[in-house]
């Protein structure tokens, strides 16, 4: 294990967050809209991702679609550096392996043991950029607007009206969706990059070699999520395949079938993603008490009021912003990687 493992692990995920930052503004306000509101009563300033888009570059600048980007790199940087660099020392210890082969039951554990710890790490830059990424213009603000000038200021005021704990609001959920985000993602890579090889798939194309894993993964994932997802793939792949895709596009064949199985990913992942944003954007109220007093009670409270598309809320951007960060988070990373290899 070396400082090196970290610090590739973490220019993957900064690297992947500044062409994925604007989906991610466009979750925040979409998920904080009609906070606690029946749907009936929920003031509508955001309709979609595009209309998103459009609203926030008019109402404040083009240049808003990149808000919280500082604290979103430096997020990426300290969540991958953990996540990517921990499951790769795993890796080159031969943790992950039995008999020479991954081992899906020590690939998961180290995959999700690795997002949990990043999820520890890198929650005050996560609580920063969501306050950050909800401040708008007053016509189109949703949820609790923090008056910060930037990361800096930001650190500031959180310690002195929240305390050190103020840092790591929302931090279960969050270590609980990287967790299972990690073992799932870490887990089918490994095994899609070992099956790739073992059939002499791309093995002249170090770039290729990194790319369809990561974009394979997502059909590895649903065989283990949802049975029937897995009859949808393999139908759609079928049909890529009769048609040729297979012999002359691979790489075609693996995007295609990533991205329709990425929808169930993000189907389970959504909700926990909604709780985070509420948490994390909450802080305290002038009586110091709470809106959501953790995790269940967020669940409970959106529920009972939003109902079950409360859950739900900035589900497009959400995948949009997953299905490119995760294939260039893992393509950057696995580069990266063979390149440090090369030199030493």
């Amino acid at each position: 294990m070396s400082a090196m493992d970290f610090i590739i692990g973490g220019l993957a995920g900064a690297g992947a967050t500044i062409f994925t930052n604007p989906m991610d503004v466009v979750k925040t306000r979409l998920q904080l809209q009609g906070e606690l509101r029946s749907r009936k009563e929920q003031p509508r300033q955001y309709r979609g991702l595009f209309h998103g888009l459009y609203v926030i570059a008019k109402a404040d600048g083009v240049l808003a679609l990149q808000k919280g980007l500082t604290p979103a790199v430096v997020f990426g940087f300290c969540m991958n550096s953990v996540r990517l660099g921990t499951y790769h020392a795993a890796e080159v210890q031969g943790w992950t392996q039995s008999n020479g082969s991954v081992n899906v039951q020590k690939a998961a554990f180290w995959a999700g043991a690795s997002g949990f710890m990043s999820g520890l790490v890198a929650n005050p830059m996560s609580v920063v950029k969501t306050r950050l990424q909800a401040a708008a213009h007053p016509s189109v603000a949703v949820g609790r607007q923090h008056m910060y000038t930037g990361t800096i200021d930001a650190l500031m005021k959180i310690y002195k009206t929240e305390g050190f704990r103020g840092f790591f609001a929302g931090v279960h959920a969050s270590c609980l969706r990287l967790a299972i985000g990690s073992s799932a993602q870490l887990t089918t890579f490994s095994i899609a990059k070992e099956t790739l090889l073992s059939h002499g798939i791309s093995t002249n194309s170090r770039l290729c070699l990194a790319f369809l894993p990561s974009a394979l993964s997502g059909a590895v994932v649903s065989a283990v999520i949802c049975p029937f997802d897995v009859v949808t793939v393999r139908i759609l792949k079928e049909q890529l395949i009769a048609n040729g895709f297979c012999q002359n596009s691979p790489a075609l064949l693996a995007c295609v079938a990533s991205l329709a199985c990425g929808i169930l990913c993000v189907l389970l992942e959504t909700p926990l993603d909604v709780v985070s944003t509420r948490i994390f954007n909450q802080g305290t109220s002038s009586k110091g008490d709470l809106m959501y007093k953790g995790v269940f009670d967020c669940l409970k409270k959106i529920l009972k009021t939003e109902g079950v598309y409360g859950l739900y809320k900035g589900f497009g951007p959400l995948y949009l912003r997953i299905a490119p960060h995760t294939t260039l988070s893992l393509v950057i990373w696995d580069m990266l990687n063979i390149t440090f290899e090369k030199k030493r």
